[in-house]
């Protein structure tokens, strides 16, 4: 049995940030999560798409973002129990008791669930045909733009994500981008960009119109969309990307008696605390008043969760904030020489 101060679920960008808080703090803590490295849907899903909404840091990847905090903990000592998932989860006086599917079990007085949207898988093409090309020509997420230097890249959805990628790889590609509608869901700056490339025939634009075969033996050749008016294209293409959004599914998590709504999970807004006491919720999975689900945000949620910690971790200690610029004991868990 692992004794710790904080177990957080989930090793994503907010679950690394919470983790450095609860260092900075003094307090002990362990992570764990389902993937199998580090990075959560920064890098599962988006390792190369540009971020712009980090303070400070006016554009970076998925990636950069991900290795930039995993940097920042490199003064402590965290371990990290990845490819396994929290199955079971009790309380035993003043602690829980947590069991992963691996049996790694862990007792602790604090658990933050940092787990983004929990287990997901994106939505994929309805054509049976397109599993054969699924992981070749057909992707649900960019792990690596190089591959389509040069290449005909069709490009399915609405939102953020299919917009862009459109503008992204116009840059090196001829892009198709496909859209079952007249109207796009991504930022309306984001929309105006992608509407003057079009216009300026740097991007093909296909609305109302939805992917309807794909055709290629070995290799992808082309793709057939159906417009609403039943009017078909087919139209040459190295490779589709579909932007659908991704299905979302909580797990074991639905199980711990904790107040869910809608696939998340209802916290306060002092503590980030659940209907459970000692168990937390913060970043995309979690759901209060004025929720905004940014990477910045999450920061925050992990920052004060983090603090609610000490309470239960340290009974007989007084929580005293202290300033990272000031503090000699802050200094000294991060290494810092005077």
């Amino acid at each position: 049995m692992i004794k710790t101060d904080a177990l957080i679920i989930g090793a994503g960008p907010t679950g690394l940030f919470t983790a450095h808080q609860l260092k900075l703090i003094g307090l002990n803590c362990e992570i764990v999560d389902n993937l199998d490295k580090i990075g959560g849907q920064c890098i599962e899903l988006y390792p190369d798409k540009p971020i712009y909404d980090i303070p400070a840091v006016p554009e970076c990847t998925g990636e950069e973002l991900t290795n930039n905090l995993i940097n920042q903990l490199k003064p402590f000592d965290i371990k990290f129990h990845l490819s396994e998932r929290v199955e079971e989860v009790k309380k035993n006086n003043e602690n829980w008791e947590v069991k992963t599917n691996k049996g790694t079990e862990f007792s602790t007085p604090n658990i933050i669930i940092a787990g983004g949207v929990g287990s997901f898988e994106p939505r994929k093409f309805s054509p049976k045909e397109c599993e054969k090309f699924e992981n070749k020509s057909i992707f649900y997420s960019v792990k690596d733009k190089t591959v389509f230097k040069g290449k005909i890249v069709s490009i399915f959805g609405g939102g953020d994500s299919a917009l862009d990628w459109a503008i992204e790889l116009s840059k090196d590609s001829k892009v198709n981008l496909i859209h079952r509608r007249d109207e796009f869901r991504g930022a309306q700056a984001t929309v105006d960009k992608m509407n003057e490339l079009a216009k300026n025939n740097k991007i093909n634009l296909f609305t109302k119109n939805q992917l309807k075969s794909v055709n290629g033996k070995d290799n992808l050749e082309s793709i057939e969309i159906e417009h609403d008016n039943k009017e078909f294209k087919n139209l040459k293409t190295d490779y589709v990307l579909g932007f659908f959004g991704l299905i979302m599914q909580l797990g074991p998590i639905a199980n711990w008696g904790l107040n869910i709504d809608k696939k998340t999970i209802s916290v306060d807004t002092e503590k980030f605390e659940t209907n459970q006491k000692g168990i937390y919720a913060v970043g995309d999975i979690c759901t209060y008043p004025g929720k905004l689900k940014l990477i910045l945000s999450g920061f925050h949620e992990g920052a004060l969760a983090a603090r609610a910690c000490f309470k239960l971790a340290r009974p007989n200690e007084k929580y005293r904030f202290e300033f990272t610029t000031s503090s000699k004991s802050i200094k000294n868990r991060l290494g810092v020489k005077e």
